[in-house]
């Protein structure tokens, strides 16, 4: 009979204060936090994707979407979109009763979203027929295409009021940007040349038109 001669490795065991000891839990806890980074990176991901699908469903048929139309979304449909389970969560709670987990959830949600519209919400800008356009080959998957779109900051406290708050990196925005800063900028050079004139360098024009004396 053959013996086995070879010994089995011994676990090392480090004192809980030595140097190496030190580095393993630092290892260990560098590890938990990238986990729990990626966790919420992830779920945070998938909440963008969900508030751009609907977006995306909101696309009209043909064309883009008037101001007033895009707030009527938000106000009427994004914002109602969980009253239903509330009311569920409302009806299903005896008398006396604390609120569920759930519908305090879901009360913390239409709080702050309905502050957020408030005050100013960040949209993909349905009313731009450039951002429409591209908006339409979103495979609803890929949260970074989103960059490629133009996003307007529109507020329930002035319905009027909007502000591009992100130009998009798609190169047709860049092209229809750069284009009209050109034009812009002709029309304020040509008007501030002729306001920068003294009112002599019309007098003769003005002469002509009134006619002699």
């Amino acid at each position: 009979m053959v013996k086995n001669t070879s010994k089995s490795k011994k676990e090392k065991v480090f004192h809980p204060d030595s140097r190496k000891a030190s580095q393993l839990n630092r290892m260990q806890l560098r590890k938990a936090k990238v986990a729990e980074a990626a966790s919420k990176r992830t779920k945070r991901q998938s909440a963008q994707a969900d508030i751009f699908g609907f977006f995306y469903h909101a696309i009209p048929p043909e064309g883009t979407l008037s101001l007033e139309e895009l707030h009527a979304i938000v106000r009427d449909v994004w914002l109602t979109r969980h009253d239903e389970e509330l009311e569920q969560e409302s009806t299903a709670r005896r008398k006396g009763r604390p609120k569920s987990t759930k519908e305090l959830k879901l009360d913390e949600i239409k709080l702050h979203e309905s502050e957020e519209y408030r005050t100013g919400m960040d949209v993909p800008d349905l009313t731009h027929e450039a951002t429409v356009k591209l908006f339409r080959k979103w495979d609803q998957k890929e949260v970074a295409y989103m960059r490629l779109l133009r996003f307007i900051r529109i507020s329930g406290a002035d319905s009027t009021s909007v502000i591009v708050s992100r130009q998009g990196e798609h190169h047709s925005l860049k092209e229809s940007v750069s284009s009209q800063a050109i034009d812009e900028t002709m029309v304020t050079d040509h008007d501030d040349t002729l306001l920068s004139e003294p009112p002599s360098r019309f007098a003769s024009t003005i002469m002509m038109m009134d006619g002699p004396s």
